[in-house]
């Protein structure tokens, strides 16, 4: 078997949950690893046996023999690092989100193209067996047209994680978590005709909590973000036929419960590991496939999403260093 050899940019907390989920998989090798801390590369390393690490982004970019990047890095150095790497023929699976602003992702799918290199976005909930079946389920009308969405996503954040209200950093709710039930919203009911949104705030300037309201020609989606409090991230989504009900935590479930005709039915699609597993399996199918994207989520799906979130901070009024 050719096993494809990734390497990981930014080694904090996601990083190791997609490492893990890296050593599930068969036809994949950790190639190499990278930190500004040479330290925490080298031991990062020996935990998820990568045959190199490096204390410098750059060095790993450079390694001839590692094939694809997933960055898991702050979000304000997602498009800087992606391009780079694009730049040296590397492929790149980035976090969500993409990057601060429309401005970015734009300049991160250039990169691609010009490239002819694969680019993702790492929106993993889109590749959840049980997503998949949702999706397939509303797409085949069994719960009718669709109506109404409710779907959050919050946790009381320690001010000690820097990420969470650094502004430098492009923290705050709505791009660290908010991207969750935009991004549901998006994928069900697609783009909106009006946002309202209002929100509270960091003294750093950036959102700590969010409400919104998505609204669609014969839809509504309620959303909310927050690191104030914790929220039991259910999700709901109603149809003219049904419902249903995507069991905590919605955003990585293996489970949802269907209601139509008064028969309430509860369906589980057990997911691989922690769940990442899934993404890096359609992105080793791209790679194989000659593709620079992925048709699951493309260039213009994050291009739409990035564009939801820029608009959502119009509405708060909300900018970054970046914009």
């Amino acid at each position: 078997m050719n096993k494809i050899k990734w390497g990981i940019i930014g080694l904090g907390k996601i990083a190791h949950k997609f490492a893990n989920d890296l050593l599930l998989l068969e036809d994949i090798e950790l190639e190499a690893v990278a930190s500004r801390d040479i330290s925490k590369a080298a031991s990062f390393s020996k935990k998820y046996y990568a045959n190199k690490h490096y204390g410098s982004y750059l060095e790993l970019i450079q390694d001839k023999n590692v094939e694809i990047i997933y960055i898991a890095t702050p979000n304000n150095l997602h498009q800087s690092i992606t391009v780079l790497a694009l730049q040296h023929k590397k492929a790149v699976l980035c976090e969500k989100p993409f990057a601060i602003n429309k401005t970015q992702v734009l300049s991160m799918i250039d990169a691609s193209k010009e490239n002819n290199t694969f680019l993702m976005e790492a929106l993993w909930t889109r590749f959840m067996p049980a997503m998949v079946e949702i999706k397939k389920r509303i797409d085949t009308g069994e719960i009718g047209e669709l109506k109404y969405i409710n779907a959050d996503f919050a946790f009381k954040a320690p001010l000690t994680i820097q990420r969470v209200h650094d502004k430098s950093l492009g923290g705050g709710s709505l791009l660290d978590i908010g991207i969750y039930p935009i991004f549901l919203s998006y994928f069900l009911l697609g783009n909106p005709i009006k946002i309202m949104a209002s929100a509270t705030y960091f003294d750093s300037g950036v959102d700590s909590q969010l409400a919104m309201i998505f609204n669609y020609k014969n839809a509504q989606a309620l959303l909310f973000s927050s690191f104030n409090s914790n929220s039991k991230r259910v999700a709901k989504i109603s149809g003219t036929l049904g419902e249903i009900i995507i069991n905590n935590p919605w955003n990585e479930t293996v489970c949802f419960t269907l209601t139509k005709d008064e028969k309430k039915q509860k369906f589980e699609y057990p997911k691989l590991g922690k769940g990442y597993t899934h993404e890096i399996i359609e992105c080793n199918k791209c790679l194989n496939n000659g593709k620079i994207e992925s048709n699951l989520w493309s260039h213009n799906h994050s291009i739409e999403l990035i564009s939801l979130l820029d608009l959502v901070r119009k509405e708060i009024n909300l900018t970054y260093f970046e914009d």
